[in-house]
């Protein structure tokens, strides 16, 4: 029996069924990876599902016209919301989250506060202001994340625990649309604040040009040195996390610092293409939070 099959008997997913719709949820190979050498068995299924519920529903928000985005997100929500007041549902990407919400009964309220937050995301045009921002991460964020936080924290999170959250979230939102400018504009979205494009001197212009000048560098190390500050502020997530949590928030921020640098070093090449984390080095992270996985503490 594998890991996979181990951990699904641990979570208390024994029917076959559910147990093939659990192991669809995997598609995104990246976060599986983490999750499988850093949780323990009990939690793994779950925080699979809650992260492929997130990406799903996000996705949806972001492809296509926005006519489309808004019929297709409106029917995966109706389908979400009904299976949550209903307890069941046909739809095979449904099905885990339902039964992850009745292993772990506070996830309702953080899935009906991500689908709160759906059209607030489907609306979004940028933000004209840090503000702007701040409410973005207030109300759309830090709702994705807690999916995932809140399953790691359990039913009597730490005090201080969603404070600690939302730093991180920031500092990761803030690197991702640093990180992710170049397909972001394809797209044409601009994710970053517009009075911070106007403090350095940049134009929408400019940043869909790749333009290397002095603005452009003063612009981009200023939004990753605010990102990179978030991130390592967030290092206080790990002591608050229960010990089974604290691999894999460490091996996150980790990673993300050093994507950080990854784009820094970039530079004005991130208007061409996103940075990646050394790969030696994450998977030295990778590596040294599993065996602090294996005696956590």
């Amino acid at each position: 029996m594998g890991l996979w099959d181990r951990a699904l008997d641990a979570a208390g997913v024994g029917d076959p069924n559910l147990r093939e719709d659990y192991t669809r949820q995997r598609y995104r190979r990246s976060a599986y990876l983490a999750v499988r050498l850093l949780l323990p068995p009990p939690l793994l299924p779950h925080v699979i599902a809650a992260t492929a519920f997130m990406h799903r529903t996000d996705t949806l928000l972001d492809s296509g016209p926005v006519a489309e985005r808004a019929g297709a997100c409106g029917e995966w929500v109706k389908e979400v919301r009904d299976g949550l007041a209903g307890g069941e549902s046909d739809h095979a990407a449904v099905r885990p989250l339902l039964h992850t919400v009745s292993a772990h009964p506070g996830m309702r309220c953080r899935v009906e506060d991500f689908l709160d937050a759906a059209a607030m995301e489907l609306e979004f045009t940028g933000f004209a202001t840090e503000a702007d921002y701040q409410r973005y991460v207030d109300a759309y964020a830090l709702p994705a994340f807690m999916l995932i936080a809140g399953l790691i924290a359990g039913e009597h999170p730490a005090t201080g625990y969603r404070e600690a959250c939302r730093t991180y979230i920031d500092g990761s939102q803030r690197l991702d649309f640093v990180n992710d400018l170049a397909e972001d504009l394809a797209d044409g979205r601009l994710n970053l604040v517009r009075e911070t494009l106007d403090a350095h001197g940049v134009t929408r212009t400019d940043l869909e040009n790749a333009r290397d000048t002095p603005a452009v560098r003063s612009l981009l190390t200023h939004l990753l040195g605010e990102a990179r500050e978030s991130l390592a502020t967030s290092r206080n997530l790990v002591g608050l996390a229960p010990p089974e949590g604290r691999p894999l928030f460490r091996a996150m921020i980790e990673i993300e610092l050093l994507t950080t640098t990854a784009a820094a070093t970039k530079g004005p090449g991130l208007l061409r293409a996103p940075a990646r984390p050394p790969l030696p080095a994450t998977a030295r992270a990778l590596l040294r939070e599993r065996r602090r996985a294996r005696h956590p503490r």
